[in-house]
C-alpha cells in the first residue's frame, strides 16, 4: 500500500514554506528509495504571474526544485536522516520537454540511486497526464 503525506506531514520533513514549498502532496513514499509528489499549477502562484501574461507558465527551473524537494522527502523520511536537512547540491543534467501551465497537475517522481554518508544522488522525472515534461539527475547534501 502506498504511503501518502499531506502538506502538514511534508512540512515536518522538509523546511520549505510558501512560496518555496513546491509539492502539494506526496502520493507514494518508499522511505530511503523514492517518492512521488504532485504540484498543482495555479495562475495565482507568484512564479506563474511573473511569467508572460499572454502565455503564463510555471518556470522550468522550479520543476527541478520540486523534484529535489520530492527526493528530500524520500531521503529525510528514513530513521538515519530524520530531523536533518537535505540541501540541493547540484544538477548533473536536466532536460525539459515542455512547460507546465495553469491548470496542470505535475507528477514528480524522484528515485534515490545512491546514498553514501551525507550525500545522496537521485533521478527525477516530471510528468503531466502521463507525458514526460522534464527529467534531471540531482545531488543532495545532508546536514
Amino acid at each position: 500500500m502506498a504511503k501518502e503525506l499531506d502538506i502538514a506531514a511534508i512540512e515536518k520533513i522538509i523546511p520549505h514554506r510558501y512560496p518555496m514549498l513546491l509539492i502539494d502532496r506526496v502520493i507514494d513514499l518508499e522511505e530511503g528509495k523514492s517518492a512521488t509528489a504532485i504540484h498543482n499549477v495555479s495562475f495565482s502562484e507568484k512564479f506563474v504571474q511573473a511569467s508572460s501574461k499572454s502565455d503564463p507558465a510555471f518556470p522550468s527551473p522550479l520543476i527541478v526544485e520540486a523534484m529535489a524537494q520530492t527526493g528530500a522527502v524520500a531521503l529525510l523520511s528514513t530513521p538515519d536522516f530524520q530531523g536533518k536537512t537535505a540541501y540541493f547540491g547540484g544538477i548533473q543534467k536536466a532536460d525539459f520537454m515542455r512547460e507546465a501551465r495553469p491548470g496542470d497537475q505535475v507528477v514528480l517522481k524522484t528515485e534515490l540511486t545512491k546514498i553514501r554518508k551525507n550525500i545522496g544522488v537521485g533521478k527525477g522525472i516530471a510528468t503531466i497526464d502521463g507525458h514526460k515534461i522534464a527529467e534531471a539527475e540531482l545531488t543532495f547534501m545532508i546536514g
